[in-house]
């Protein structure tokens, strides 16, 4: 294993929240662009301007079911005065070989066909008699059903406009046109349109692939049973879960023993299918901290700076992280702590802004909004410390959650923003204004 970042600091340097996010910003970057089929495309960011290499809709088609005629054909015309005309045939959308509409004429069309020659606006079906001699109808019957319809005689009720009820031709978006600018994420609006214009392919940078790796001998996989002292594995799946969130392809590997060796031998076998690596736990000052032990010493003596730095922040929860790149690829990895919270704060902080600078995004962080606080106490920082709290927001007012504590899972779960305690200061006031990270 082996690193490219060079990043030298002293044991005892209390790192800023703003001075680790830069590090890893720093070293993270854009994955090179692939072509994908529009699908597997979902999600990822465009890196080319498309252009519309053919009008759409490609021809003047019909809005409605109903009948193209000619203007002046249906002049005037309303119940106890009908428009009498006479039926020359079915238009249907793909239909091939198009009747001519001449004066006196209707041909019967469905929405999406194309408008014939001679004819200059359609008629909706409820606007006739629907060819049977009687009063307005509200639809057509099948023709396997009565093919009948598309010949005889039809009475229009009401007058038209022209070119009403008719698509025009590239009033949607025309050849040579701009479809999507660079930079656009594409989601289903995006590929339909793509689809519509005819492309199948597309250049984009593609969705990361993120492997998360919990590390705990007590960790067991839900739906086993607990043993004595052993808890539930829950990290791995909350950290997977916020990575598809960010827009990665997430893997979830089980829990890792505390073992170093084999930590080691498991994110060496995961290197392939990595763009970025996580893992939670271990990462403190404990005689188990397997990451700590097995990451420390991973890097190319070769290299400068080469390694995971294990760092302290000024935070809370989440004073304990590690940051670095390992691999022949030079593959970033974050370790996070191992308390469910402090994990997912760390991973909102930290990771998926990494994870949405791999994917080429502008905007990779959560939304921020200030907030007045509501709470029946003043909410503490320890000093030199900016800390993050959990809390609901609604109507530009935020409640905290489940007190101060970091490890109460249940009151993140509830949670929708995060409370930023700034570091310089030690107490907030109820009714104060406070920075809010919106997770929702």
């Amino acid at each position: 294993m082996s690193s490219a970042a060079t990043r030298v600091t002293g044991q005892d340097h209390l790192w800023s929240v703003t001075e680790h996010l830069e590090d890893i910003l720093a070293t993270v970057r854009p994955l090179e662009p692939i072509e994908l089929q529009l699908l597997d495309a979902q999600g990822c960011v465009l890196v080319e301007d498309v252009t519309v290499p053919v009008s759409l809709p490609p021809f003047d088609n019909s809005s409605m079911d109903g009948y193209a005629v000619r203007v002046a054909d249906v002049a005037g015309a309303s119940e106890e005065y009908p428009a009498v005309l006479t039926v020359v045939g079915d238009v249907a959308a793909g239909q091939g070989g198009q009747l001519r509409v001449g004066p006196g004429e209707a041909a019967r069309i469905m929405t999406g066909a194309p408008l014939p020659p001679g004819a200059e606006a359609v008629v909706p079906v409820e606007w006739t008699d629907g060819g049977l001699g009687e009063g307005p109808v509200s639809g057509m019957r099948a023709r396997s059903a009565a093919p009948e319809g598309a010949s005889g005689q039809v009475h229009v009720h009401r007058p038209a406009e022209a070119r009403a009820h008719v698509r025009a031709k590239g009033s949607d978006v025309k050849a040579g046109d701009r479809a999507l600018e660079a930079g656009t994420i594409l989601g289903p609006p995006q590929i339909g349109l793509l689809a519509a214009i005819g492309r199948g392919t597309v250049r984009v940078r593609p969705r990361p692939r993120v492997v998360v790796l919990s590390t705990g001998s007590e960790l067991v996989q839900p739906d086993e049973p607990l043993g004595s002292g052993q808890i539930y594995d829950s990290n791995s799946f909350a950290l997977c879960a916020a990575a598809r969130d960010a827009g990665a392809i997430a893997y979830r590997v089980g829990a890792v023993a505390d073992d170093a060796e084999t930590l080691r031998a498991t994110i060496e076998d995961q290197l392939i299918r990595a763009d970025l690596l996580v893992t939670t736990g271990g990462v403190s000052v404990g005689a188990y901290d397997v990451v700590k032990e097995a990451l420390s010493s991973v890097g190319d003596e070769d290299e400068e700076g080469s390694g995971i730095d294990f760092r302290k922040l000024a935070m809370q929860p989440g004073k304990p992280q590690g940051f670095g790149t390992i691999g022949p690829e030079h593959t970033p990895l974050l370790a996070l702590p191992g308390n469910p919270v402090s994990s997912y704060v760390s991973f909102e902080l930290f990771v998926r802004p990494a994870i949405r600078t791999l994917s080429g995004l502008d905007d990779i962080h959560r939304p921020t909004t200030t907030a007045t606080l509501e709470t029946g106490k003043a909410l503490t920082s320890p000093d030199g410390r900016r800390q993050f709290l959990r809390g609901r927001y609604a109507d530009g007012k935020v409640t905290p959650v489940g007190g101060a504590g970091s490890h109460l899972v249940a009151a993140l779960a509830q949670a929708d923003a995060l409370i930023v305690v700034p570091e310089d200061v030690t107490s907030v006031e109820p009714g104060t204004e406070v920075e809010v990270v919106l997770l929702g």
